[in-house]
């Protein structure tokens, strides 16, 4: 069964040293999502040695790692420990991506027409120099999304600079200590589901408050980049966005791009978030990762779907009645 299994956990200081094994776990959740940073959560009742060794857990110095059979499935810094009566210890953590909402730029940079996988990596790099925990940088492949960009020294968060290019033809995603940069119509594909791997049922949204036909993005000063129009069948849906890191008309034009792109037609959202998938589903929970797709096959709903989609989130529970996986789905944006 690929759709089933237990966890356990290890608290880890920001040297390397092991503070704890949890071998095991009363609860357990983590997450992976797309442009964003993902949370986990765990239940502990210590025995002997092992509370001590919690009760000197402090935030953002140490780090949980949760293993999913044996394997490595998602690590982060703890950012609140609680400690509760009769032992029981609760642990919630971010995924590293958390540190560059902490951190800033550290230099002054202008960028002239580079891509934007590359503005991302230099953001991560410069918000890790000062302080390294220990990341990696994956770029899987080039956005071919070039433009003008700046940042100043000691002004904005490095997590919102990331998210801003991230709205503009960029995704990007944490597995474990690596960040994975990838342009939007990445879809590298990791497996097959139909209706009979979602024993619970699933819902197909179709996302009318994000729909927009036209979208006009204003930069720094007088810059101004537009894309869409008067859509033939949905009519007029204007958006109007600012972005003042962008420099350039080509750059705002690209970013209004990106964003026509996920909002015309509207998002189609499959959500199996209330749903879990089967213990039979032929897949590996391990490689559901953002960014990823899924080829997938529902007629369960009067809104029939057969096509690839992209992974946006993916959530996985286990307590004493055993695993939830759950996962959320939409179609790829359209090319130019």
């Amino acid at each position: 069964m690929s759709v089933c299994g237990t966890h356990s956990g290890r608290i880890v200081d920001r040297n390397g040293a092991v503070v704890a094994q949890v071998d095991t776990l009363l609860e357990v959740e983590w997450q992976r999502v797309l442009d964003d940073i993902s949370e986990a959560r765990v239940l502990i009742q210590p025995d002997g040695d092992c509370c001590a060794a919690l009760g000197r857990v402090r935030p953002w110095r140490h780090k949980l790692v949760i293993y999913r059979n044996g394997r490595w499935v998602w690590e982060g810094p703890i950012v609140v420990p609680e400690w509760r009566a009769a032992g029981i210890v609760e642990l919630t953590a971010y995924d590293p991506l958390a540190w560059l909402d902490r951190r800033v730029p550290h230099e002054d940079m202008r960028f002239a027409s580079r891509d934007l996988v590359d503005i991302a990596a230099w953001l991560i790099r410069d918000g890790f120099a000062p302080d390294d925990p220990g990341h990696q940088v994956e770029i899987l492949a080039p956005t071919k999304i070039r433009g003008d960009r700046q940042y100043e020294r000691n002004i904005g968060q490095t997590g919102d600079h990331l998210r801003d290019l991230a709205e503009t033809g960029l995704d990007l995603t944490a597995i474990g200590s690596r960040i994975v940069l990838m342009p939007e119509n990445f879809c590298g594909r990791v497996g097959s589901l139909t209706d009979a791997d979602f024993p619970d049922g699933l819902a197909v949204v179709d996302d009318g408050l994000a729909l927009a036909t036209r979208w006009i993005v204003a930069g720094k000063d007088d810059v101004l980049g537009e894309a869409g129009g008067k859509d033939a069948y949905f009519g007029l849906l204007e958006r109007y966005v600012e972005q003042t890191s962008i420099l350039d008309d080509r750059s705002a034009t690209a970013a209004a791009r990106s964003r026509l792109r996920t909002s015309n037609p509207a998002p189609v959202f499959i959500d199996s978030q209330q749903t879990t998938l089967s213990p039979e589903a032929p897949v590996e929970v391990e490689r559901l990762v953002p960014g990823w797709c899924l080829d997938v096959t529902t007629t369960a709903t009067c809104r029939t779907i057969a096509q690839s989609l992209k992974i946006l989130g993916v959530r996985v529970v286990e307590t004493g009645e055993g695993e939830r996986v759950s996962v959320q789905l939409t179609p790829a944006g359209k090319a130019d």
